[in-house]
């Protein structure tokens, strides 16, 4: 839905001048095509420092602080030649060596690996959640302290970010799920930050006949002089030469259906130091995620471990997966961010018609169009952050939080991810279509989040399958209600306020009704429609929320766009549209 931000608020707050939109030379900013590469991403997002706040502990703040304004500098300049280069130069496969022997050797750009450091090693984003001592931490790192790492990162380079996160995601399952001899044996080379020494880490799922529909796994898993092996295809596979990979497989007798669906803990490398019983047949040729290797896998007896019980294989990689698509995600925010980061520098830079872009009423529009979805990611992405860090903690109300805010942030932040990402190439014009300017990559980037992890439509129903089977409904809309009760707390702020909070919970308590009765009468039709009301819903408070934090009371201004321009329009749209029943809370 293509509803225009027009306040005058916003598209002044979008294109006045401050450090925020400050070139990183006089010559860059000058030129006809104004360069913006070099300006510390960090220090370009004021409100990022701001919105930690509400997060993290003030101790904790101090000590990441200098680390993310570090990172931005070198996401800037080194990480940004090194992204370019390895898009560029895209790893390939050799099957065999010249004796003969079969490989399957990935070979990397020296820009890719040197990225690879950066990630694994000197900012330890795949060990940081399960070890101490990251960044000099004493505990292991604040939830959100982890996702500032992968957002800054990710503006960048975004392919290697599926690595980091599998790494993770696999580590985070092993020592849920795992035997305790299996995690004495590969934890410490998840986690270790010794670039050498360190294993990565992936997840196959994917079949040929089988995608997001998991219950048709054909891979087979068979007990052989009492060990697991592994015989199938897998059919895309990212980071397919990982050191360890969570796969899923079928025991023989097991029965069809998701009920016989295990999983298993599949080594790159034997104990006897042989290469495992699989193949890589091929590297994929993809629209983005170039840098990073995805293939298909043929296995042929390959050694595996099970991990938790027969037939819970599902249940299990599904933490896996919706911490992945949390992760989207984030990286879905740092896209848009660093989309909307580089048409600001034009839009600040450029001259046309005697004027700065930056002047024109409709260039402001468009600026501010990009910024809504830009900054709604980024904060529903931190308030799924911490409903996730409380489920850890054993929160059982944030389990269900978490259970659906998941699926609506990747459903929609990685949708808009594909707009923002493309209207904002439109801003450097003919250029940004050029792959010399980070523009054309981001786009093609950006289609990947809505692709992986499960498809929109895969994703919205997912929705559903959360409000019907996780009783996610009342949890979010309490978590919501009591983010709109804070906020009311400080209705002297503006006068727009409290009839804004009457609005939003209206809204809201109209919204649970509808997404209710699709979920209790299984209109899939609607499932779409719904999971983008509910986001938007679940933004907008959020915006009024943020709004009390010193320095972003701009943010209400964000809250009164999303209400009038994307929860207005669809609430009526449903409203309308839905099979005549009475929707209690909704009248």
């Amino acid at each position: 839905m293509d509803m225009p931000v027009t306040s005058k608020e916003s598209a002044s707050s979008i294109g006045a001048a401050s450090p925020h939109h400050a070139p990183a030379s006089d010559a860059m900013a000058s030129s006809a095509i104004p360069d913006g590469q070099g300006r510390n991403l960090y220090r370009l997002d004021p409100d990022l420092p701001r919105l930690l706040a509400l997060y993290l502990s003030e101790q904790a703040l101090d000590h990441f602080l200098p680390h993310f304004d570090r990172l931005g500098q070198i996401a800037a300049e080194r990480l940004d030649d090194l992204a370019f280069l390895a898009d560029k130069y895209t790893p390939e496969l050799s099957t065999r060596n010249r004796r003969g022997q079969d490989v399957d050797e990935i070979y990397k750009h020296p820009a890719y690996v040197e990225l690879e450091r950066w990630a694994f090693s000197e900012f330890g984003m795949a060990a940081g959640s399960h070890v101490p001592g990251v960044l000099g931490w004493h505990e292991t790192l604040p939830t959100h302290a982890k996702y500032t790492l992968f957002y800054l990162f990710t503006q960048t380079e975004f392919g290697l970010t599926c690595p980091v996160n599998m790494t993770d995601s696999l580590t985070r399952t092993l020592r849920k799920y795992g035997h305790p001899d299996l995690v004495a044996k590969y934890l410490p080379r998840l986690t270790s930050l010794d670039f050498e020494e360190l294993f990565q880490g992936a997840m196959f799922m994917t079949e040929q006949a089988m995608g997001s529909d998991i219950a048709g796994t054909e891979t087979r898993a068979v007990q052989e002089d009492g060990q697991w092996k592994l015989y199938g295809d897998k059919w895309f596979c990212s980071n397919a030469d990982a050191d360890l990979a969570m796969v899923l497989a079928r025991p023989d007798g097991a029965p069809s259906g998701m009920a016989g669906v295990t999983l298993f803990l599949m080594p790159r490398i034997k104990d006897n130091g042989q290469i495992n019983d699989y193949r890589i047949l091929r590297l994929k040729e993809k629209l983005g995620t170039r840098s990073m290797p995805s293939g298909e896998i043929r296995f042929n007896g390959a050694q595996a471990y099970l991990i938790g019980e027969i037939g819970r294989g599902f249940q299990q990689m599904a933490e896996m997966v919706n911490s992945s698509r949390l992760s989207n995600g984030i990286r879905s925010a740092a896209l848009m961010r660093r989309a909307l980061t580089e048409a600001l520098f034009v839009a600040h830079n450029r001259v046309a018609f005697g004027k700065k872009l930056v002047d024109l009423p409709l260039m402001q529009r468009q600026l501010a169009k990009l910024a809504l979805p830009t900054e709604q990611a980024r904060s529903y992405g931190f308030q799924t952050a911490q409903a996730l860090q409380k489920a850890d903690q054993g929160d059982a109300h944030a389990k269900a939080l978490v259970r659906i805010m998941t699926p609506l942030l990747k459903f929609r932040a990685c949708r808009d991810a594909r707009k923002v990402t493309g209207d904002a190439m439109e801003v450097r014009g003919g250029c940004g279509y050029i792959e010399e300017w980070v523009e054309a990559r981001l786009v093609r980037e950006s289609h990947l989040g809505s692709v992986w992890e499960g498809t929109s439509n895969i994703i919205a129903l997912d929705v559903l399958r959360a409000i019907r089977k996780n009783q996610s409904l009342p949890a979010l809309h309490s978590h919501f209600r009591d983010l709109l009760a804070q906020a009311g707390q400080q209705s002297a702020q503006s006068a727009q306020l409290e009839p804004l909070c009457d609005q939003l919970a209206q809204s809201l308590d109209n919204a649970v009704a509808m997404a209710q009765k699709i979920a209790d009468e299984d209109l899939q039709p609607y499932a779409r429609e719904i999971s983008s009301l509910l986001y938007h819903i679940g933004c907008a408070i959020i915006f009024v929320w943020e709004a009390r934090q010193p320095g972003l009371d701009h943010r209400l201004q964000f809250g009164i766009d999303t209400l009038a321009h994307h929860i207005k329009p669809r609430e009526a749209s449903l409203r309308e549209d839905l099979p005549t029943a009475e929707l209690s809370g909704s009248e």
